[in-house]
C-alpha cells in the first residue's frame, strides 16, 4: 500500500518512512526542501512537495495514497496554541479527502491528552482533555470530528520518544542544563515521565496502519514512568554537571516554557495497545540512552 506521510523527515517521521518500507509499503513523503527532499529520496520514498500551510498540497498527497500517517506538527513552543489549531486544519484537510473510505488516517497526540486521576497512568480508553485546558488535545478533538464524517481515523500518543541524540522533551532540559551549568529537578523529583525508544515507535505506527482500526487509541510506552530526579542525575553524569532540587516557584524562571511541563506527573499505560497489536518494544530504556547522549566533542 501507498502511505502518505507529513513529518516525513523528522526525527520519528524518517523512522516511520524506513518501517514502512521494510515492511513492504510504498511511502509518498511530504516535504518542501530540495535538502530534505534528496534525504526522502535516499530513503526509498517518493516526495510530495508540500507544506503544512497549503492545505491543497495534503489533500493531494493523501488522495493519492491508500492511507495517510500524520506526523508533522510546528513544536515552536512561543506560539504553541496557534501551533494546535493549525494542527486541526490539517487534520480536516486530510480527512476530508478520505471521508467514506475505509483508508486509514492515523494521527499524532500525546500521553497527557488524558484526563486522569493523580497518579494514575494515562490509558488508551481515558477520556481527553479539552483543548481549552491543553491545546495539543485540539489534535484528538479533530480526529474525532473527522471520525463524525466517516473517516477510519485512529490516534497514537506519543511519550517521550528517545534514542542517543533525542529524547522528546528531554532534549529541551538538556539544553536548559548546559546553559544554566546545572540539572535540576522540581521538589522530589518524583514525577514520571513515560518514553519509548525511536524504533519501536516506528514500529508501533506500522502495525497502527496495517490494523487500520476505527477509533483505536494506542499508546506508544515502552516505559510507564522515569522519574524526573533519574532523568536529571542521568543528564548530570553525562554532562558532568552537580544535579540539585529546585522549588515550584523557580521552575519558570530557570525552565522558560518547558516550566508547564517539569513538574507535572505523567505515567502512562500501554497495556492494551499491546494486546491489540502484539508490539513488544525491545528497544533501550530513556536512562541508558541518556547514559550514552551523543554529546558534541566527547
Amino acid at each position: 500500500m501507498r502511505v502518505f506521510v507529513t513529518g516525513a523527515t523528522g526525527f520519528i517521521g524518517s523512522a516511520v518512512v524506513r518501517e514502512l518500507i521494510e515492511g513492504g509499503h510504498e511511502v509518498l513523503g511530504l516535504c518542501r526542501s530540495d535538502e530534505k527532499a534528496a534525504v526522502l529520496a535516499a530513503m526509498g520514498a517518493e516526495v510530495h512537495r508540500g507544506a503544512l500551510e497549503d492545505l491543497d498540497s495534503l489533500k493531494d498527497g493523501a488522495a493519492r495514497s491508500d492511507g495517510v500517517i500524520h506526523l508533522a506538527f510546528n513544536h515552536d513552543f512561543s506560539k504553541f496554541a496557534a501551533n494546535c489549531e493549525d494542527d486541526r486544519r490539517v487534520i480536516k484537510a486530510l480527512g476530508s479527502v478520505l471521508v467514506g473510505s475505509e483508508r486509514p488516517l492515523i494521527v499524532t497526540s500525546g500521553t497527557g491528552m488524558t484526563n486522569t486521576a493523580p497518579g494514575q497512568p494515562a490509558t488508551e480508553d481515558g477520556l481527553t482533555i479539552g483543548s481549552d485546558v491543553i491545546p495539543r488535545a485540539a489534535s484528538e478533538e479533530a480526529a474525532a470530528a473527522v471520525a463524525a464524517e466517516g473517516v477510519n481515523v485512529s490516534v497514537v500518543r506519543l511519550p517521550q520518544v528517545h534514542d542517543t541524540v533525542r529524547q522528546g522533551l528531554v532534549t529541551a532540559a538538556i539544553e536548559t542544563c548546559r546553559a544554566n551549568g546545572v540539572c535540576v529537578y522540581v521538589g522530589a523529583g518524583a514525577n514520571r515521565w513515560p518514553a519509548a525508544h525511536v524504533l519501536d515507535v516506528a514500529r508501533l505506527y506500522r502495525l497502527a496502519f496495517d490494523a487500520a482500526e476505527k477509533g483505536a487509541r494506542y499508546h506508544a510506552v515502552a516505559e510507564g514512568g522515569v522519574a524526573m530526579r533519574d532523568i536529571a542525575e542521568a543528564i548530570g553524569r553525562r554532562l558532568n554537571l552537580p544535579v540539585k532540587s529546585i522549588a515550584p516557584d523557580e521552575a519558570q524562571e530557570y525552565f522558560g516554557w518547558l516550566a508547564m511541563f517539569v513538574g507535572r506527573d505523567m505515567p502512562a499505560s500501554s497495556e492494551r495497545t499491546r494486546q491489540k497489536l502484539g508490539w513488544r518494544p525491545i528497544g533501550p530504556g530513556l536512562i541508558a540512552d541518556l547514559e550514552q547522549l551523543n554529546v558534541p566533542g566527547s
